[in-house]
């Protein structure tokens, strides 16, 4: 796995699509994992469509959102959450997203 400080604060993006979620604006959070449990425990699932998080200065998809919260990495404790298909299960346990 890359490296990946998820105590630096963040900046997330959430919409159903990426035009719909820069207008929105940014939702800033302490620490990186924070906005990570927040994106995908709390929010709305459509709007993760358009979802992305920013640290750092580097702007991470919401397929790599997925993958860092679902990581052995990720410091906080995590809600149980529906399994996707099996398929992109799969495929998100192959490789990490870029």
């Amino acid at each position: 796995m890359t490296q990946f400080d998820f105590q630096a604060p963040a900046a997330l993006y959430l919409g159903s699509d990426w035009h719909a979620a820069a207008a929105q604006g940014p939702r800033t959070f302490r620490t990186a994992a924070q906005a990570l449990r927040f994106a995908l425990e709390e929010a709305a699932p459509v709007s993760l469509k358009g979802a992305s998080l920013e640290l750092n200065g580097k702007r991470h998809s919401n397929d790599r959102m997925i993958w860092l919260y679902r990581s052995a990495d990720y410091p906080l404790p995590r809600k149980k959450l529906h399994q996707p298909s099996r398929a992109r299960s799969r495929a998100l346990a192959i490789k990490e997203p870029t």
